[in-house]
């Protein structure tokens, strides 16, 4: 009998003590998550100090957020984000044409737009970013400004990094030169969304972008292979109204 009220002792002590270290870290993610775009979210804690957070949230930003206070009261514990977005259902067709444009006129300013060869896609609200972006600012603004479009119900960041090298960006400026001065393709620097996109990569480049004429899109291609100390030249341009065609390897 004093073995078993030993151990009933013990048992008695341990459970509270690791309740109490959950509920702690509980009440630290809750106590972040404090107001009111986080209202109705719940948060719960394991046995593992695995906090997961739970509820509606009315735009994706928000579950960004939380999910940054999370990881930032909860330290080296492990966060997984089941939050659902509750807000207004945006058509997968109207939501990609935002998002495209947010991207494309979010990035103006410091960074050209041809360089970047960022494409969108959407699938029952989540938001796929994929393509290339010639450096990492670029990728982080891009998914930054597409977190914040209304409508957004998730977001999946495949975009790559374009290596960083002073001859890669040497190339980018020569090729945007070329590219450009032609008068039979400067039209395609008026508008932000449709830009020739050059994308380089270890001194290869690829073309991207839509144009009137298939006349153009060789043009295009002609002027990219004028640049010196270039390996290869892709020409992925789309010619608008065309067949789709699959891309060149």
């Amino acid at each position: 009998m004093k073995a078993f009220a030993i151990l009933a002792v013990a048992s008695a002590l341990a459970v509270p003590a690791a309740f109490s270290q959950n509920n702690g870290l509980q009440q630290k993610v809750e106590k972040a998550l404090h107001g009111p775009q986080f209202k109705n979210v719940q948060v719960a804690v394991d046995n593992n100090n695995v906090v997961t957070l739970t509820g509606t949230v009315e735009d994706y930003q928000a579950k960004v957020t939380a999910d940054q206070k999370a990881h930032h009261a909860a330290h080296d514990d492990a966060v997984r984000n089941e939050i659902q977005v509750a807000g207004p259902t945006v058509p997968d067709q109207q939501l990609q044409a935002k998002v495209i444009k947010a991207v494309n006129y979010g990035l103006l300013g410091y960074v050209p737009v041809a360089f970047q060869a960022i494409t969108v896609q959407v699938q029952n609200g989540t938001v796929i970013l994929g393509g290339h972006a010639a450096g990492p600012i670029a990728a982080s603004d891009a998914v930054a400004i597409a977190e914040n479009v209304k409508g957004v119900k998730d977001l999946v960041d495949n975009i790559q990094v374009d290596p960083l090298s002073p001859m890669d960006n040497q190339i980018r400026i020569a090729e945007f030169r070329a590219v450009y001065s032609s008068p039979f393709l400067s039209q395609y620097t008026i508008d932000p969304e449709k830009p020739i996109r050059i994308q380089v990569a270890n001194g290869h480049v690829t073309l991207y972008g839509v144009v009137d004429t298939e006349a153009q899109k060789n043009a295009a291609g002609i002027k990219a292979n004028t640049v010196p100390n270039v390996f290869s030249v892709t020409n992925n341009i789309v010619v608008a109204g065309a067949p789709a065609e699959k891309p060149q390897k």
